[in-house]
């Protein structure tokens, strides 16, 4: 389809360049992206494909818009807060540029849906922060022979790479086992810098681009590492694995899976949960004001403790508790009572169980942490 005079005027500087041309801003503007996410690299990505002229752009997510959101998530605005991301995206997306399409997937993504989204677009794009989704989006992407263009951000630091098994290694070939549950943080545990997934989401437009154009040298057996803290990029080189089951000589991997279960993590029912071990953040503040005598232990790291804190809480972080010192615990004897608390309730539970293999007998977490009891206890306690 031949470019409209509307399109020379909003793409001349495209179209000087002889790398893209007139044939080349129309090969963008009939290209399909999928980005999946809309947060953190998914505002980037979104941005700068539709002001290149991508012509249709699929986005999945099934989260509504945050205050937290706004420090990095800059498709995004005050305005749309409370709304779902994908209504947010599109809005702005069709101000900056009304001539595309912009098609969005309230849902999460499964191995149910995967296939049957993935199908009508040329390129995938993961903006997403966990594990499953990754393993998802990468055998999907293998089983219907397209490109996945892979992002990852935490803290200072970022990664990405385009993996397309029909030219180089897939996801599963650079990392064939998912870590253990809870090892790596996500962005809401550990924190990120808000321009950090900016330089990342756009490293990965550059990569939608150029496969679109065939141009240059994309990212195809290659992991570019950042480092924003030195201004430094470190590329590696991956190879393809022939033993990998889903991209090799002989896979395996026929078709998805359950990735939940892959990455070991395990929907929790009330049979799955030791309720010995929780304790609700209500009843918390009820042993506070009867003045019962326990300790109350606040897990998570000092710069989380400056945000806002329960002033009953004595900060010890995770970390100096699973080093198992008895010296770095404050003072904390064997038969006292002690109830444990972090954000959201998961580093406090591992905190339990690293103080009962030390042979203390009466811990427990309080579910939800820190968020529930500004929930359920003390609003005036900010969230983050």
């Amino acid at each position: 389809m031949a470019l409209t005079q509307d399109q020379i005027n909003r793409y001349s500087r495209h179209l000087l360049l002889p790398e893209v041309g007139v044939e080349g801003q129309e090969k963008i503007c009939n290209a399909k992206v999928l980005c999946i996410g809309t947060g953190g690299l998914g505002a980037p990505l979104g941005l700068y494909l539709a002001a290149a002229g991508v012509g249709k752009l699929g986005l999945v997510d099934f989260d509504v818009v945050d205050f937290s959101n706004l420090q990095r998530q800059v498709i995004h605005g005050e305005s749309t807060v409370g709304k779902l991301k994908v209504d947010s995206a599109k809005a702005r997306l069709a101000d900056l540029n009304s001539s595309i399409d912009v098609v969005t997937y309230n849902t999460r993504l499964s191995s149910e849906n995967a296939l049957e989204i993935f199908k009508d677009y040329d390129i995938i794009v993961d903006g997403t922060d966990n594990f499953p989704t990754r393993y998802l989006a990468n055998d999907a992407a293998v089983l219907l022979g397209k490109p996945y263009i892979y992002g990852c951000i935490l803290r200072f630091e970022g990664q990405a790479s385009v993996f397309y098994a029909k030219e180089g290694p897939c996801y599963r070939c650079l990392y064939p086992e998912p870590p253990p549950p809870g090892l790596v943080p996500s962005c809401a545990e550990g924190g990120v810098l808000g321009i950090l997934p900016g330089i990342v989401g756009l490293l990965q437009a550059n990569e939608v681009i150029k496969l679109i154009l065939g141009i240059g040298e994309t990212l195809v057996g290659r992991l570019l590492l950042f480092d924003a803290l030195a201004m430094k990029f470190t590329e590696l080189k991956l190879r393809k694995d022939k033993n990998c089951p889903i991209c090799g000589d002989n896979p395996t991997i026929k078709e998805l899976v359950d990735y939940e279960q892959f990455c070991g993590i395990v929907p929790q029912d009330d049979s799955a949960v030791d309720e010995a071990l929780e304790i609700d953040a209500v009843e918390v503040k009820k042993m506070l004001d009867d003045g019962r005598d326990f300790k109350l232990i606040d897990v998570r790291e000092p710069s989380e403790y400056q945000i806002c804190k329960i002033n009953a809480a004595t900060l010890i972080p995770l970390g100096e508790i699973e080093a198992k010192d008895p010296a770095k615990l404050n003072g904390l004897g064997q038969n006292d009572e002690i109830v444990l608390h972090c954000k959201a309730g998961v580093r406090s539970m591992k905190a339990v169980n690293a103080l009962i293999e030390m042979g203390f007998s009466n811990v427990r977490s309080m579910r939800g942490g820190i968020l529930e009891w500004s929930e359920k206890v003390d609003p005036s306690v900010p969230k983050y």
